[in-house]
């Protein structure tokens, strides 16, 4: 009776599983699933995804300052920007940092990534949203992690930037960074730029460029 009970238990897990594997979904490259994914989920997706979906010529571009980016609007871009002052002092700065590391700036009901992914240069990561039914999964790759200190003045920043890989809805790249000025102020700033690379964003895009501006402002607060 016990092994029978322990069978059934096992069968029940499996149907469970099967079911909620039988609702994600893989449609021309967008990874669309009907529950919160799973870390299993989240695996297959950034292992489905082959490559960045931009020129090779744009890698790296946010790590650059947001005035350096206007020639990426004539190349069909889009820039977002947001700066937020979130305090001041060391102590803020290595809070800030510590959130960055732990993905908090993805902490929402209707957003996340892993909080268990590294900050580390080529590591993929995916960014779950919750959008009407489905959830959307979109794979990204970090493309660089930077990091610096002046040992004249209490002034430091740090950032990492990830690029859209293949199944992402966008074409582009965005950066995340804190920083403390010479003035002991302490920012955070979300810096990106994008385009529509599926069928989706470009019939949704006014859209999508205010889930983009509503992220900017949600993230300075998590």
């Amino acid at each position: 009776m016990q092994a029978a009970s322990h069978s059934s238990s096992r069968e029940a897990e499996n149907c469970r599983h099967k079911s909620r594997f039988f609702f994600t979904i893989k449609v021309a490259m967008v990874f669309l699933c009907w529950a919160k994914p799973s870390l299993q989920e989240q695996e297959d997706c950034r292992n489905k995804s082959d490559g960045f979906n931009y020129d090779s010529k744009y890698r790296g571009a946010s790590s650059k300052h947001v005035s350096s980016l206007n020639e990426l609007s004539k190349e069909g871009f889009l820039i977002n920007h947001a700066r937020v002052l979130v305090g001041s002092g060391a102590e803020t700065y290595e809070k800030g940092k510590l959130a960055l590391e732990n993905w908090r700036h993805f902490g929402f009901d209707w957003g996340f990534v892993d909080p268990k992914t590294p900050i580390r240069s080529g590591v993929k990561f995916c960014v779950c949203v919750k959008e009407f039914l489905p959830w959307v999964m979109m794979p990204l790759q970090i493309v660089y992690v930077n990091e610096s200190r002046s040992s004249k003045k209490d002034m430091a920043s740090f950032c990492f930037g990830g690029g859209t890989l293949q199944g992402h809805l966008l074409a582009g790249e965005e950066r995340f960074s804190i920083e403390i000025d010479e003035k002991n102020q302490v920012w955070y700033e979300v810096l990106s730029f994008s385009k529509p690379a599926h069928f989706l964003s470009f019939i949704g895009y006014p859209y999508v460029q205010l889930r983009q501006k509503f992220f900017a402002h949600q993230s300075s607060n998590a």
